[in-house]
């Protein structure tokens, strides 16, 4: 019975070995709020007939380089530098090689470890010590060892896969990292370029306007000479020009600042790099599809990087739990001794000891309860952190959407807006000429249609900006299936 006993308990320890339970609670994705489709109708330009299909997402995805959709070849050109040149994303690409070493290191805690550590000694013992038999003293001997050292933890609860599997989800939760980065800067330098597009038609604008002040000055000096017109007007004529160059003056600041970010983010120095200015080429207001809410969770890399965090801090949980059970050690060592190396080739110098060491803390004041509860608190905030982020996600989808539909109609009326305050001028300025008005009148009309044509170019700077933020809220070409898998 005793021996019936012994292999009973053998049997059941060799089952628990090879089943390997686990514990800690089985990871279920957490819910978020999300309506079926996104409040903001689409503008006018992103209907059915350009493209737009709400029903099926599926087949509207940006992909790849997403900036090609604007279709100016010196932003594809500078985009391509980012990705090789940019150091914001060397550093998180040398982040996420770390965090696969992390996978490897962890995953090394599942398979037993060999070493060795030969000794080689003259001993002597001293004749004076405490309970020593001086007949065994002698001028030193010789201590030669060579032990081989076996180690090996079984994870019976599951605690070093629960910490292989943490290991790979936050690489997974890096590697989103990485691609949020990207998508981030490239979107901040198809801004900066676009600002910079947009300051140098400001400047053409200005630059235009500067000229066509330069001559009405022109006239009303000559006008003044003969007697015509009154001193005012030519005060009023050099005021106004003035003023018109120290935007244009202004517009050199705004477009110098943006040159020297755009070259930070490929990785040049400011003052080695210059764009070219382009006002010929028109700016296009690309047809972006946006698709269904659910979808966004699988397009957005930083809710994919949040959800794999959930995840890990899940596995930090079962970690946790584990500490409340006994862990199994299985541990030899074995080798040769002798009073000399020689002795190291020899059979009856073998030593060996084997055997398992099992350990469970009986006392610990609450350290194990405490560690458990505070993975539980840190996966509840995982939880809130990646809802939060999706719902921040879903935030700015409808403010682009809105944006870009509210800035097509303003545009529209800003076109009309800025063809009368033309009309106007043209209006004024016969008028002043056929002594009909003061130049008062005409000064008024040139300062409202500088001002509404400068923010007919400002509207499309808003629109420029809305179309990249837009892009970059749906996760620009990028979607989960991108993870590494491990």
């Amino acid at each position: 019975m005793k021996y019936a006993n012994i292999l009973s308990l053998t049997g059941l320890l060799g089952s628990v070995l090879l089943s390997g339970c686990m514990v800690g609670p089985k990871y279920v994705k957490p819910s978020v709020p999300m309506a079926t489709a996104f409040k903001e109708e689409p503008p006018q330009s992103f209907k059915e007939s350009d493209g737009w299909k709400e029903s099926s997402p599926s087949d509207q995805t940006l992909r790849g380089k997403w900036w090609e959709i604007f279709g100016d070849t010196q932003l594809n050109a500078l985009e391509e530098e980012l990705t090789t040149s940019n150091q914001d994303l060397k550093v998180a690409e040398a982040r996420l090689r770390q965090s696969r070493a992390e996978i490897r290191l962890n995953h090394s805690a599942q398979f037993p470890s060999i070493g060795v550590s030969p000794s080689l000694q003259n001993v002597r013992l001293s004749e004076n010590g405490p309970y020593f038999n001086r007949a065994f003293a002698n001028n030193g001997t010789g201590d030669f060892t060579l032990p081989v050292d076996f180690s090996y933890e079984v994870d019976l609860w599951g605690k070093i896969r629960h910490s292989v599997h943490a290991a790979q989800e936050e690489s997974q939760a890096t590697a989103a990292d990485l691609e949020t980065a990207r998508l981030s800067l490239h979107a901040e330098l198809a801004r900066d370029y676009f600002d910079l597009r947009i300051a140098d038609l400001q400047g053409k604008l200005l630059l235009d306007t500067v000229v066509a002040y330069s001559r009405a000055l022109q006239l009303i000096q000559s006008r003044f000479q003969e007697g015509a017109t009154p001193r005012s007007d030519v005060a009023q004529a050099q005021t106004q020009l003035d003023a018109a160059k120290v935007q244009l003056t202004d517009i050199g600041l705004v477009r110098t600042q943006n040159e020297h970010a755009i070259a930070i983010l490929i990785g040049k120095a400011p003052a080695s790099f210059r764009v070219t200015p382009n006002i010929h080429s028109p700016l296009k207001i690309p047809t972006i599809p946006v698709g269904v809410p659910s979808a966004l969770l699988e397009r957005r890399p930083d809710i994919a990087a949040a959800e794999r965090r959930a995840v890990e801090a899940n596995e930090q949980i079962g970690i946790a739990k584990a500490a409340y059970f006994p862990s199994l050690v299985i541990g030899a060592t074995g080798g040769f001794q002798g009073t000399s190396i020689v002795d190291w080739f020899n059979w009856p110098s073998r030593f060996w000891a084997a055997g398992p060491q099992i350990s469970e803390s009986i006392l610990d004041g609450g350290r194990r309860r405490a560690g458990s509860e505070a993975a539980i608190a840190g996966y509840d905030g995982t939880v809130a952190i990646y809802r939060q982020t999706a719902l921040a996600a879903f935030q700015e989808v409808e403010d682009n959407l809105a944006a870009l539909r509210i800035l097509e109609t303003e545009s529209q009326q800003q076109t009309h807006a800025t063809a009368s305050a033309e009309d106007s001028l043209q209006l004024f300025t016969k008028r002043y000429e056929g002594g009909v008005d003061n130049y008062l009148e005409v000064i008024t009309a040139q300062t409202t249609a500088l001002a509404n044509e400068l923010n007919d170019i400002g509207i499309t700077r808003r629109r420029m900006e809305a179309s990249v933020l837009l892009i970059k809220a749906v996760g620009g070409g990028w979607d989960i299936s991108q993870l590494p898998r491990y």
